[in-house]
């Protein structure tokens, strides 16, 4: 009965919207049930899709009972989601995990006995494979030990890739839902977690495939890039590394003019295997 009401180390955090390959979610849940780590709760929250979709959910969840499936009544987001989940979380940790990637069978155990033995840290990412219909086309190597600086060219973390301390978590609020975070959520997040003097590690291990094909790049309204713009500005202020880096804070401007067969072209350049 104990073990009943026992809360889970970790609750995994997942938002989904109307995905459109079925076959990308089945394996991005299986990996979080497949994992070697087996004390959580996987929290999914669909955003408002179709009574079509969330009803081929419903079924896909029922096959453990440690899915909670949850819905928004219209579609509100990645950071109104992810808030929603971390209402319902129990865990000591926050897992993230997006609806088409995979995480490696080993990743969160990994993780959690890093953060349980380095309290010093408040959130641990990965390295990364990068994956798309072909298979794997790249990897990305993280900074292990990122600084504020660091920052300035990109985020320094893979968001659906990290283990976070959820009182960390509650202390900074969750996830800005302010319109200049839209699809710029966790790069806003990841700098006020350090502004606000917590620090992240990355393992230096492959334990995570992120999806990214054309289609990743050609969804990249500009729009969002103005936000980033403007996520870039708040966050290096916050940071004390404003001064002198005016170019970075205009670099997603220029990157949005940027034809997306073009973009990919060059990404696969920069992580190709």
């Amino acid at each position: 009965m104990d073990d009943e009401k026992k809360n889970p180390i970790i609750s995994v955090l997942m938002g989904i919207y109307n995905e459109k390959n079925k076959n990308y979610v089945i394996q991005a849940i299986d990996s979080i049930l497949q994992q070697s780590f087996t004390d959580l709760e996987f929290i999914i929250c669909d955003d408002g899709s179709t009574n079509e979709f969330y009803a081929w959910l419903q079924d896909v969840c029922r096959k453990d009972s440690r899915i909670r499936l949850l819905r928004n009544d219209k579609n509100m987001g990645l950071s109104y989601t992810l808030n929603r989940c971390m209402k319902h979380a129990r865990g000591k940790y926050y897992a993230r995990m997006d609806a088409d990637d995979i995480s490696k069978e080993n990743r969160l155990e990994k993780q959690v006995l890093f953060l349980e033995s380095h309290p010093e840290y408040s959130l641990v990412g990965c390295n990364a494979e990068f994956i798309d219909d072909q298979g794997v086309w790249g990897k990305r190597l993280m900074i292990e030990v990122p600084q504020k600086k660091d920052f300035l060219r990109t985020s320094v973390f893979i968001h659906p890739a990290i283990l976070v301390r959820a009182e960390v978590m509650q202390k900074l609020g969750g996830y800005s839902t302010e319109t200049c975070a839209l699809r710029t959520e966790d790069y806003e997040l990841f700098m006020r977690l350090y502004a606000a003097g917590e620090r992240g590690y990355n393992l230096q291990e492959f334990l995570f495939r992120y999806r990214e094909d054309v289609h990743a790049f050609s969804k990249r309204k500009y729009q969002y890039r103005v936000n980033e713009a403007r996520v870039r500005y708040r966050g290096f202020r916050a940071l004390g590394i404003l001064n002198g880096n005016w170019k970075y804070v205009i670099k997603p401007l220029i990157a949005g003019m940027i034809p997306a067969k073009l973009m990919q072209k060059h990404r696969k350049k920069q992580f190709g295997a």
